[in-house]
């Protein structure tokens, strides 16, 4: 079983910055793909950015330019810079992880989320 724990959500105004933080724990054996989701209230979730293992990186048009995905295979750890946020950026934001454990089996793990909250 792979734990995920995430961190540095908060309260922020509009244009400023976080970074949140994500770490992974339990039994993995290789990592494929690290990403970040989000959602606001009252609508669907959405898939913000994610890594592969090859450092490629996957954005939504809405937060390209602005959000910086990055990821530490060997330390179990995904993290998303997010600068310039807008109000439209508050959600929950939860980490995702997915690899393989020691005993060749796949796995795909989401955190329990941390809230971001823009004010206007």
């Amino acid at each position: 079983q792979v734990h995920l724990v995430e961190s540095g959500g908060g309260l922020v105004q509009a244009g400023g910055s976080l970074r949140l933080s994500c770490v992974a724990s339990g039994s993995i054996f290789s990592i494929n793909t690290m990403g970040w989701y989000r959602q606001a209230p009252g609508k669907q979730r959405e898939l913000v950015a994610t890594i592969n293992s090859g450092s490629r990186t996957n954005y939504v048009d809405s937060v390209k330019g602005r959000f910086t995905i990055s990821g530490d295979s060997a330390k179990n750890t995904v993290n998303l810079q997010m600068n310039n946020l807008k109000f439209e950026d508050t959600a929950v934001y939860s980490c995702y992880i997915g690899g393989y454990n020691q005993y060749g089996g796949q796995f795909h793990s989401y955190g329990q989320g941390t809230q971001v909250t823009v004010s206007s």
